[in-house]
């Protein structure tokens, strides 16, 4: 069987939400000190849900302060409706932006670096008319807004990287949970490519030791991994309905390594498996063993 196969497999058969079992002693002690390490909501509408997860956490006042800029980075990187998964929920997107605003946030902001015309695909997502609605600036990228930063990474020294999401207060990361035909999958991670510059086609070469490179500079306060739709073959871009399962599900949490993770397990994989996770885990970046985790679901 391959991949794509057991992807599919693993997905129609309900392994995708199956949770690792960590101790009792464990839990315990995570519950003892108060909230969960992940938040996983299921149910409808996905506003409602990406709400339930938040809250899970404690809530929005608890990532953004009254003044704060905010930017909500989503994937916004492909010419296709939502129905196709290519693309963040645009209710998930819209409804951080109002929890942001809820909280006291100053300004929210909305971009992302598409593949395919920015204004094409900004609006055959959906985000930018409901990002907007919700009161988010939205805008596209400013090519001369990229900067090159010093990454001291393991394989990235230094990369052009986009002014906004560097000064911004907070950053909370929204990216859509699919299939990739580079990196396997694309989840919270691989999702810092729309704040690159350059070349991006470097990247692909090494794409998982870049990546971590990435993520140790833009340290998000908040990861939300919108899984109302995932695409499970055919990825990045899809094309397809048969390409897409529904899961009606939101994950969130303050650990990319740890939310990427669970990513892999919508997809019946071991989190190991990913390179990116497994290479952030053993440099510190975060936890990609949920058997440690305290983890919290939800229905709504």
């Amino acid at each position: 069987m391959n991949r794509r196969d057991f992807i599919k497999r693993a997905v129609l058969s309900g392994a995708a939400l199956a949770l690792p079992l960590g101790a009792d002693s464990l839990r315990s002690l995570a519950e003892a000190a108060g909230r969960p390490d992940l938040a996983v909501a299921r149910g409808v509408p996905p506003a409602r849900i990406t709400r339930a997860a938040v809250a899970e956490l404690g809530g929005m006042g608890r990532f953004v302060s009254r003044g704060d800029i905010v930017v909500v980075k989503p994937n916004i990187g492909w010419d296709r409706t939502p129905e196709y998964a290519a693309n963040t929920n645009p209710e998930v997107v819209a409804e951080l932006v109002r929890l942001c605003y809820e909280a006291g946030a100053k300004r929210v902001k909305v971009f992302d670096f598409p593949v395919n015309d920015a204004r094409r695909t900004y609006r055959q997502s959906g985000i930018a008319a409901a990002a907007t609605a919700a009161g988010a600036q939205v805008s596209y990228i400013d090519d001369r807004k990229f900067k090159d930063t010093a990454l001291r990474g393991q394989l990235l020294k230094s990369w052009p990287l986009y002014t906004e999401i560097l000064a911004a207060d907070k950053v909370i990361n929204v990216p859509i949970a699919k299939v990739h035909g580079i990196a396997t999958l694309t989840l919270g991670m691989k999702n810092w490519m729309g704040v690159m510059g350059g070349w991006r086609g470097r990247i692909h070469q090494r794409i998982d030791e870049s990546l971590v490179d990435i993520a140790r500079v833009i340290r998000p306060s908040l990861i939300v991994l919108d899984a109302v739709r995932i695409l499970v073959d055919n990825g990045p871009q899809g094309g397809s309905l048969a390409d897409v399962r529904r899961l009606d599900t939101v994950i969130a949490g303050t650990d990319q390594v740890a939310v990427d993770a669970f990513g892999t397990t919508l997809f019946g994989m071991k989190a190991d498996t990913l390179g990116c996770v497994r290479i952030g885990h053993r440099a510190g970046l975060g936890n990609m063993d949920l058997s440690r985790l305290l983890i919290k679901r939800v229905r709504v």
